[in-house]
């Protein structure tokens, strides 16, 4: 089968279009035929060597679109189905295999072009929204990296829950529009948002803000989180460490909640199957969607990687199986 693998870590050039062995499953899990797989930020940290040893020849990608090929015994699932799911070892391949309780049925009519864009963004989105964060509809929050996938469907799902007031940050103010349409109420840049936030809301702070950059965007961020406020942290896109000390957190009675969903896949899977159920009931609705940035092929992989690293992007990066 056409797969995309890799034997060491690197820059793009690292990402080999190959025709491996089509891989073969056991009890509990399915092989899908992929349509569409997506390009997360993980999968750039993971090339590069960012997110701990590489069991070489490696496969990236976190999630995938397609029909269920084969099922092993006594299956919940049938040849045929349409399904969205977490993979075992990688998604940039023209098959792959999941465990049963890291797939889900999706409608026919949800599109696998909008359907891969989901799994990954929407269902972490949900549960950093409702579950982590716990927002309230009088909330002011702030979402960081807000024209990237999470953010783009953090926007849409705080404007479902209607939230009070929805801040975005972008690293390049040229995707104000963007943000705007997708529901939030102003957009700022990271060198201005701590004291936009501030005038925003008489000195309060906001609520909630959600963070997955690290680094000085974390400390910033602490100095505009209101009295008994949640930072909520879930990302280090900008390669360094987020710095706070304690005092910063128990005299204005503030917290900082983590949250990792590839952690949540490993070792509490079944709890993430009603989140993906509503997320999907929400796009087969229409209620959410995410746009799509653009669509590459699987041969051209290495320019998808090269896009998603050039950060002039916004929504979600595909690729073509």
């Amino acid at each position: 089968m056409r797969a995309v693998i890799q034997n060491r870590f690197g820059d793009t050039e690292v990402l080999q279009y190959s025709e491996v062995e089509k891989p073969s499953i056991q009890e509990g899990e399915v092989l899908i035929k992929v349509a569409y797989t997506s390009v997360n930020y993980a999968d750039i940290k993971k090339r590069v060597g960012n997110k701990g040893k590489g069991n070489f020849p490696m496969m990236l990608g976190l999630d995938c679109a397609g029909v269920i090929e084969e099922v092993a015994g006594d299956s919940s699932f049938s040849k045929g189905d349409r399904v969205i799911a977490f993979p075992k070892s990688g998604s940039y391949a023209e098959y792959v295999i999941a465990n049963e309780d890291l797939v889900y049925k999706i409608p026919d009519s949800l599109s696998f072009e909008q359907a891969a864009a989901m799994p990954t963004v929407s269902i972490l989105s949900y549960m950093l929204l409702h579950e982590i964060g716990q927002v309230k509809a009088t909330d002011t929050i702030v979402i960081h990296s807000a024209a990237g996938g999470v953010g783009s469907m953090l926007i849409q799902l705080a404007k479902l829950a209607q939230v009070s007031k929805i801040i975005a940050t972008v690293g390049n103010i040229r995707k104000k529009d963007y943000c705007l349409n997708l529901g939030a109420d102003v957009v700022y840049t990271y060198e201005t948002f701590t004291e936009e936030v501030l005038t925003l809301t008489n000195q309060k702070g906001a609520n909630i803000i959600f963070d997955s950059m690290a680094g000085e965007v974390t400390t910033k961020s602490m100095e505009c989180l209101a009295l008994y406020g949640t930072l909520v942290q879930f990302g280090n896109s900008s390669g360094k460490a987020g710095i706070f000390q304690t005092s910063d957190v128990h005299s204005s009675c503030r917290n900082v909640r983590g949250f990792s969903l590839g952690t949540t896949r490993q070792y509490d899977p079944n709890r993430l199957k009603p989140v993906a159920e509503k997320v999907i009931e929400l796009f087969a609705k229409g209620e959410i969607q995410l746009p799509i940035a653009k669509v590459f092929p699987l041969e051209k992989v290495q320019e998808a990687h090269q896009f998603m690293e050039g950060r002039q992007y916004e929504g979600k990066i595909l690729i073509k199986i």
